[in-house]
């Protein structure tokens, strides 16, 4: 969905904005596989052995023995608001899709996000990840029309692509919400453990992130490239705004499909770390769990649910700004879960193991990750 927002990108970092894409795949890919190497330590015969589970388990084991729980707590927060602002942003995109599709019916954006959200609201009922891959298949096969039709159309008027306007330069005030967007648009470090550890062979990990990394950057920079390259100085936050009306009305109403099909995932992964977190952690819980002797949702459990997808709403009501939001997102989360904590935790759990451009890689990756802006500039609202 977020790759709507990389023409943006390009149009605040030219050719900058590609490079980064470009570099954003390689680092995210890198650190990907150092975190799934902290997840593993040798046995008494010199064999890696998986001891640990997900995110939370690396962060915990970094911290121990001082403070074995504050580095689950500090992924946990970080993990919830990465989920919870995609959710948000899923919400904020079918009320801004919806509005610009139909400017003429009297219905604001406002209104069209509580429409959105009204249609969410039984994702509170969801109770396992079957229902959910559902909704996921459904999804990819919205998304696969969008970008034909897209892409269709900017081939369609190749004749008049701007390549003048690509230029080494970056616009000062807003490129912080383009790096914003495009690690957004890379950050799967959260999913990673539990996908490693349900793959027939993990021992091809490896290889599946680095051809899966090597498609995605090749596929979102010709997106961003040619989706700017038809409208230049034109190119709006998300880019089927720019498509004539209506084409984009027909674009749009798969994108508020995909959109409204995508929200179950991060939702139901917010809901699950949640419930983890504070009603079902054994006797360190701060809340009854949610469920019953008979598996059932209990009323604050549902409460607990229903107040989130209401919590996205509010904030999409008044955070209404997509790029923003995104970028916002991704200089705060996403960077820390993709390139500070993987490797911090690299380093920590592994430094004597550690070749020397393996320590230079992690140093880097971390100084890069630290100094990047972390509050986009209001310009981009």
């Amino acid at each position: 969905m977020f790759v709507l927002g990389l023409p943006y990108a390009i149009l605040h970092g030219g050719y900058l904005g590609l490079f980064l894409i470009i570099f954003a795949a390689v680092v995210c890919c890198y650190t990907g596989k150092i975190l799934i190497a902290c997840l593993y330590e040798e046995d008494e015969d010199g064999q890696l052995v998986r001891v640990r589970d997900s995110y939370v388990d690396i962060a915990n084991a970094c911290c121990a023995p001082r403070f074995p729980a504050l580095g689950g707590h500090v992924v946990n927060v970080a993990q919830i608001i990465e989920l919870v602002m995609t959710c948000i942003l899923y919400v904020v995109v079918s009320g801004n899709l919806m509005y610009n599709s139909f400017p003429n019916m009297p219905i604001s954006q406002k209104s069209w996000a509580i429409i959105a959200t009204a249609a969410l609201l039984p994702c509170a009922f969801l109770k396992n990840l079957k229902a959910v891959s559902k909704f996921s298949l459904l999804c990819t096969l919205a998304h696969f029309v969008i970008n034909v039709l897209v892409i269709a159309y900017c081939l369609s008027r190749a004749r008049d692509w701007a390549w003048d306007k690509v230029k080494f330069y970056i616009d000062v005030k807003k490129f912080p919400i383009s790096i914003g967007i495009i690690v957004f648009s890379y950050t799967s470090q959260i999913f990673l453990p539990s996908l490693e550890g349900n793959m027939q062979k993990p021992s091809e990990f490896h290889c599946m992130m680095k051809w899966t990394h090597i498609a995605a950057c090749i596929l979102k920079g010709l997106f961003a490239l040619v989706a700017y390259l038809t409208w230049a100085d034109e190119t709006k936050e998300v880019i089927t705004d720019n498509l004539p009306p209506t084409i984009r009305a027909v674009v749009n109403l798969f994108l508020v499909a995909k959109a409204l099909l995508s929200y179950p995932l991060p939702f139901f992964a917010a809901v699950e770390v949640l419930e983890k977190t504070f009603f079902q952690d054994g006797g360190r819980a701060f809340f009854p769990d949610c469920y019953g002797g008979d598996g059932r949702l209990k009323s604050w459990g549902l409460t607990l649910r229903c107040s989130l997808v209401v919590f996205t709403l509010l904030m999409a009501i008044y955070v209404p700004h997509f790029a923003l939001l995104m970028g916002l997102t991704g200089s705060l989360t996403g960077a820390g879960l993709c390139f500070l904590l993987p490797s911090i935790f690299h380093l920590k759990l592994l430094w004597r193991k550690l070749q020397w451009h393996q320590v230079f890689f992690d140093v880097s990756i971390f100084v890069i990750g630290a100094g990047a802006p972390r509050r986009p500039s209001p310009a981009g609202s």
